[in-house]
């Protein structure tokens, strides 16, 4: 009986060893194949308690078209009025800064938003007048906001958009005719002192109104040229 046991016990002992070492291929094709690993289960990822993110607030740019609200300004013999001239030109501006994804105010003359207004910059357009005053009374000006607080950037503003817009309608600087109208306009006193802020009159509604009437396109790109210029830092060179 006792070597019934000892026999019993190395048999047992034989098999476990057998099996530990035995590759688990060869267990499975012993088995028919019918030893196959048991699924996984996968949970849905469940993120409703998690927070929607908050889109990034775009870019503001401010834009005053002068007289709009107000009065009409230069009026011509023929009816035509500055008024809707920088109207036109100023929406054909925001049309192009809002496909660049910029947010853009279109403010009236005397806007109430204009009281603490913020944003990265304000451009006021006007044009001149409709009279003839003589063959040099031709061309563009602009003037800054001396009264904000970091006038390097308001210099800055205006020397981009003096060169831009230079380039893009191949108008002169006709720097002898900058009124106090124009370096003290209103709206630098309103708006938000770290807003920068410039005016621009955009031309003579005589002598350059081929350009303002006909071509408002070239006139609003060289807006929009000078006011990438400033956004983007871009370089001057010898027109700064």
């Amino acid at each position: 009986m006792r070597q019934v046991l000892k026999v019993l016990t190395i048999g047992a002992i034989l098999a476990t060893v057998f099996t530990a070492w035995m590759p688990i291929g060869i267990i499975a094709n012993a088995l028919g194949g019918r030893v196959e690993p048991a699924p996984i289960e996968f949970t849905p990822f469940d993120d409703s308690g998690f927070p929607t993110p908050t889109a990034r607030p775009r870019p503001r740019i401010g834009l005053v078209a002068g007289h709009w609200g107000n009065d009409s300004g230069a009026v011509c013999g023929d009816g035509l009025t500055e008024a809707e001239v920088n109207l036109t030109i100023a929406t054909l501006v925001k049309g192009y800064l809002v496909e660049r994804d910029f947010d853009v105010d279109l403010l009236r003359e005397f806007d109430a938003a204009l009281a603490g207004y913020r944003a990265l910059l304000l451009i006021s357009i006007h044009a001149d007048s409709c009279n003839y005053i003589n063959d040099q009374a031709t061309g563009f000006k602009v003037a800054a906001a001396v009264s904000s607080t970091d006038t390097d950037r308001a210099v800055r503003l205006q020397a981009c958009l003096r060169a831009r817009y230079g380039e893009s309608t191949s108008l002169p600087f006709h720097s002898g005719s900058i009124t106090a109208d124009m370096t003290s306009y209103h709206a630098f006193e309103e708006i938000h002192y770290e807003t920068p802020a410039v005016i621009i009159e955009t031309g003579f509604l005589n002598l350059d109104r081929p350009l303002l009437t006909g071509d408002p396109e070239i006139v609003a790109e060289g807006i929009l040229n000078g006011i990438l210029c400033y956004i983007y830092n871009e370089d001057l060179g010898s027109n700064e």
